[in-house]
């Protein structure tokens, strides 16, 4: 997720782009179609939540703090968003920080509907596809429900792991809740009774850090993971259909190519059956085919950036939007020209909205420096092998030490010996 402050963007088709200040640090396109009149495009980068606004129409410099459903302020931290997501119909736009709170927003129009208090920090959250409960996955390896038709209550423990999740989603029937965690498990339980567990899609060998439900084919699951495979799978069954490694894609002469790195983000396009993959710190996105038909995924092709990509994704009726670390071209368009993808560097909407972020490139350039937010979930590795045989040699040297001290090395005549107690020793005879 790209960190930024206060920002957010409204792309209309038939107007144009319209600035929108709202209390959290959120930047997206939305495209405006019939007959959904605000379908989130998920090209969204969210970090500090700012102290701006006291309301959803308060100005950029109006002190805003936000309070507990009791009234008291809620834990201090720095305000880092740990994990946002839009409803499908983007109805509603929901958020989680360091400061342990769930804020629930409606969109249309922007109205903050809650604050509520989570247990722990949370690292994951989706809407159900009926959009009556978000889920939030935390640190300690839990599943807790809200209500989003009762905004103020309480969360519900649905079900937990015994490492982090990193990651939840949800069948497109809401039948089934998928979760990932950092011990490279996949998890698939019945929504409806969490303790049941239908299958374990288990293969990657690191932790997983993305899972995807594939919308117009949803028994199929794809996974990232920070073994740099991209893994394709029939959930219900656990069972892998086909396994990527992003390693043998890469070039050699690549800087990056030696680099461990784990996918940050998984985009998909219906209309072309696409698959976009974005890795965390890396200037490339690769681009597969989805073979349902085989059940495989097809590696089509890499797109290099001059700069770090921020963030990724399809807009139905355009192509490709990427987010890049670059101010002087901060958006590019990519589409696919005769099977191949390209960069469209001539669209008039691109220049406009990158005007937009330009004028507001101090609000975004601190996150480039950002470490990744995968690089402590990586297994320590060690050679202990060659430890314990430097300790080896080392006992085995103090235990042939021991026994030189207690039996002497015979004399040049042979062993001497030793005199009867009372006995003088005998001289040579002369």
């Amino acid at each position: 997720m790209l960190w930024a402050k206060k920002l957010a963007l409204s792309l209309k088709e038939s107007r144009g782009l319209q600035p929108l200040c709202i209390p959290w640090t959120c930047f997206t396109f939305w495209p405006h179609e019939p007959p959904h009149p605000l379908y989130p495009c998920s090209l969204y980068t969210c970090a500090r939540l700012a102290r701006g606004c006291t309301s959803l129409s308060g100005g950029p410099d109006s002190p805003m703090l936000f309070f507990r459903e009791d009234g008291q302020p809620g834990d201090k931290g720095s305000d880092t968003i740990l994990a946002s997501t839009f409803s499908k119909s983007g109805s509603y736009f929901a958020l989680t920080d360091d400061s342990k709170r769930l804020i629930l927003f409606r969109t249309k129009p922007w109205q903050c509907l809650s604050v509520r208090t989570v247990v722990r920090r949370c690292t994951a959250l989706t809407f159900t596809a009926s959009e009556e409960k978000v889920l939030v996955a935390d640190k300690s390896g839990d599943v807790y429900s809200f209500s989003v038709p009762e905004p103020h209550g309480g969360g519900k423990l649905e079900l937990g792991h015994l490492s982090m999740l990193l990651d939840v989603a949800v069948s497109p029937d809401d039948r089934f809740v998928l979760t990932a965690d950092r011990d490279e498990k996949i998890r698939v339980s019945w929504a409806a009774a969490p303790h049941s567990i239908e299958s374990f899609c288990l293969g990657h060998t690191e932790f997983v850090s993305r899972i995807f439900v594939v919308p117009d084919h949803p028994e199929l699951l794809l996974s990232s993971s920070g073994d740099r495979t991209l893994r394709l799978w029939e959930y219900r069954s656990g069972r892998e259909l086909h396994c990527c490694h992003l390693s043998s894609l890469q070039e050699p002469a690549e800087p990056w190519s030696d680099q461990r790195f784990a996918a940050s983000r998984i985009a998909y396009w219906p209309r072309e059956q696409c698959v976009a993959l974005l890795c965390d710190r890396l200037p490339v996105v690769f681009l597969f085919q989805l073979d349902t038909a085989r059940r495989q995924l097809v590696y089509r092709q890499q797109l290099s950036f001059q700069h770090r990509v921020w963030d990724a994704a399809f807009e139905e009726s355009r192509g490709l939007w990427v987010l890049q670390d670059c101010q002087e071209a901060p958006l590019v368009l990519c589409r696919p020209v005769d099977g191949h993808w390209q960069s469209d560097g001539d669209s008039a909407e691109v220049e406009r909205l990158s005007a937009v972020l330009r004028g507001n490139w101090a609000m975004l350039e601190g996150s480039a420096g950002t470490d990744s937010g995968f690089s402590s979930l990586y297994k320590a590795t060690c050679d202990n092998m060659t430890t314990y045989l430097k300790r080896k040699e080392e006992r085995l040297q103090q235990q042939l030490e021991r026994k030189r001290r207690r039996d002497p090395p015979p004399g040049p005549n042979g062993p001497a010996k030793r005199a009867k107690a009372g006995e003088e020793p005998r001289g040579c005879s002369s």
